[in-house]
């Protein structure tokens, strides 16, 4: 080989191996940065995962902390649990359904109801058992599991104050609710056979749909309530305010429900 050839096999001999440095230099590069994001991928799941462990460890602790204050002597301290109990519910959806089925079953097991006169039936919930069934009204319905709205069944809750409450699907069947104030109540669809509703302020309550079967509703303030699509059937109604309803609901009542001449259309 001539002088210059010799030169141009050495340039070409190092121009492939500059070529191939650099490809192993983008290769190793390339591999560098898939092992970084792989394990950035790693331990941002392992951080997720502690928090995530962290956080359902303070539910859990709050959780417990709430429920053991409704077991308190001290009033201020059980309102502080029930509070801090909806609290948890608007926080974790997934404690939502036992949060609920918890107050409720502070309203089933405490004395519902306080007397004003010595002479009288009881006429008002306790202050803690009134906060608990104002929690249960306001919750957000969207988060029940389906075929749970059974909080309040059989409930003894006379003179309570539900006003507005969203009770729509419970089941209040067989409930004591004499005198309670159910003014502008949401219960469509709800389950109120043999509910004792004498008298009961039930004006401007939604109850179309709902099962009111041999419900006791003597006395008790309808007006303007929405009755479309309800079971009234045995429903007793005499002596019961139903004015302002529509003539087709009137006509529904009087061929399912028992009223006399004290009941007012």
């Amino acid at each position: 080989m001539t002088v210059s050839e010799r030169v141009e096999a050495v340039n070409a001999a190092r121009h492939t191996l500059i070529q191939a440095a650099t490809g192993l230099v983008v290769i190793g590069g390339v591999v560098f940065t898939g092992l970084s994001l792989w394990f950035t991928a790693q331990s941002l799941d392992a951080s997720l995962q502690a928090q995530r462990t962290a956080e359902q460890s303070q539910i859990t602790d709050r959780y417990t902390k709430a429920v053991e204050q409704l077991g308190s002597a001290k009033l201020d301290v059980r309102l502080g649990g029930l509070y801090a109990l909806e609290r948890l519910a608007q926080d974790s959806t997934r404690d939502h359904q036992t949060v609920y089925d918890v107050l409720a079953a502070f309203v089933h097991e405490h004395d519902p109801s306080v007397k004003v006169r010595d002479d009288d039936l009881p006429l008002r919930p306790a202050t803690d058992v009134q906060a608990a069934l104002t929690i249960l009204g306001r919750r957000d319905t969207r988060q029940d599991k389906q075929g749970q709205g059974h909080y309040l069944k059989g409930i003894r809750a006379q003179g309570a104050d539900l006003r507005r409450a969203n009770l729509s699907k419970a089941d209040l069947t067989e409930a004591n609710l004499n005198g309670a104030d159910l003014a502008e109540a949401r219960l469509t669809n709800a389950r109120l056979v043999d509910v004792r509703l004498s008298p009961a302020f039930l004006n401007g309550a939604d109850l179309s749909g709902a099962d009111m079967r041999s419900a006791n509703l003597t006395g008790a303030d309808l007006r303007t309530a929405n009755l479309r699509g309800a079971d009234l059937r045995r429903a007793d109604m005499r002596g019961a305010d139903l004015r302002g309803l529509p003539a087709d609901v009137v006509k529904q009542i009087r061929a399912q429900a028992r009223f006399d001449k004290d009941t007012r259309f």
